[in-house]
């Protein structure tokens, strides 16, 4: 799912292909897009982009008077942006900006899964953290400095996901980060920094250190806070999906570079949050209990077939379906993409289950078949109607 990188990596694509481009026209929404219409119209206006964190902010400027308009994104799941013919629009384009050109192209926000969103203005989500790509000493002030806030009390895999301190971190990085740094996933996130704390305590004591060894120091042995930063600016440096969104041979790339997450040999467990983290080794003190660590292996076994339950003779003719086709098994809930300063979502299928656990569990009690007989042969002896059963 798209995290800090692929945000900024989307900010430097929009900038560089819709620099040179004029956009003309109001602003076109799906139906079904996640946020609101935009009121903004103008016969000639730009479009530029900067991503902080998880976000990213649009403005479209006007050549002519007017004020500017700004719109902030979130990616959810599978947003990205991209630039077409406007005869050709992708599917699940559910913003669209066109062109003055003829014929006219669309730069599209596109979301397959529809968990992105947006809304009008130039403000950041409140409670997020400073960006640990754009703001690295600002995020790690903030990190340092706050160690008592009860975030720090969780496991450091689910503090990293912590988008009030980690803005931009998702469940890919935190993986790479915690491989690098060869931290265990379930180790209390405060005894983790407080270490670091004090290591650059004695760093700045240490007068013989002059500013070249220092930071000598930090390329060779780079702490878990510097990884933070580091490790995503590996992804953007690789400008992946910077020039084609789409093309094949961007996630075969991003596949290499991975040297933990989802990487064969490495194992994984889910966290509180139900999310899967992976990493090396001992999964640490705060690893939930009643889970066995599982290995991801080089190939998949084939699934093993379904049984068709056995359905007696009288249900069968009752019910030919039922006795034809196997028991389907109950899908897995999506995992969701934000953790903290993120709306929470309310899944269809939750309230199916919710109104399936409210219906009352018993029936009326059935009448034998030969009271019921016996019933209606009096009623029509007597001329009446039968009792009610």
């Amino acid at each position: 799912m798209p995290e800090g990188p692929e945000l900024h990596l989307a900010g430097r694509y929009i900038n560089e292909a819709c620099g040179g481009l004029v956009f003309s026209g109001g602003v076109e929404r799906s139906a079904v897009g996640r946020g609101p219409e935009v009121p903004f119209s103008s016969q000639a206006y730009r479009i530029s982009a900067t991503a902080r964190g998880k976000e990213l902010r649009l403005r479209l400027e006007p050549l002519g008077p007017g004020p500017p308009q700004h719109l902030v994104f979130r990616f959810g799941m599978s947003g990205s942006f991209r630039l077409c013919p406007a005869a050709q629009l992708p599917r699940h384009a559910h913003l669209r900006f066109l062109t003055r050109e003829s014929p006219p192209r669309a730069l599209c926000f596109v979301d397959v899964r529809r968990f992105g969103s947006w809304r009008l203005g130039d403000a950041w989500q409140e409670g997020r953290g400073p960006c640990v790509l754009s703001e690295y000493q600002a995020f790690r002030e903030n990190v340092l400095k706050n160690l008592e806030d009860r975030a720090f009390n969780k496991p450091i895999c689910e503090a990293l996901l912590n988008q009030k301190f980690f803005n931009g971190i998702g469940n890919y990085l935190r993986a790479e980060i915690l491989y690098r740094s060869k931290i265990p996933p379930f180790e209390k996130a405060r005894i983790v920094l407080e270490a670091l704390k004090d290591q650059e305590r004695a760093r700045k004591k240490n007068s013989s250190l002059t500013l070249s060894k220092k930071l000598k120091l930090m390329l060779e042995n780079p702490d878990l806070l510097e990884l933070c930063h580091s490790v995503p600016m590996e992804v953007i440096a690789a400008e992946k999906q910077l020039l084609e969104p789409d093309h094949s041979d961007n996630y075969a790339a991003f596949k290499n570079w991975l040297q933990c997450y989802l990487v064969p040999g490495m194992s994984s467990l889910r966290d509180r949050s139900g999310r899967t983290i992976w990493f090396q080794g001992e999964p640490g003190p705060m690893a939930p209990k009643g889970q066995t660590s599982r290995k991801k292996r080089t190939g998949l076994k084939a699934a093993p077939k379904t049984q068709t339950p056995k359905v007696s003779t009288r249900a069968s003719k009752r019910h030919p379906r039922a006795a034809a086709e196997p028991l389907k098994p109950a899908t897995k809930q999506e995992e969701e993409e934000e953790e903290v300063a993120d709306e929470p979502r309310k899944g269809r299928a939750r309230g199916r289950k919710k109104a399936t656990a409210a219906a009352p569990a018993f029936s009326e009690p059935e009448v034998p078949v030969k009271a019921r007989r016996s019933r209606r042969m009096s009623a029509r002896r007597g001329g009446g109607t039968a009792p009610a059963v």
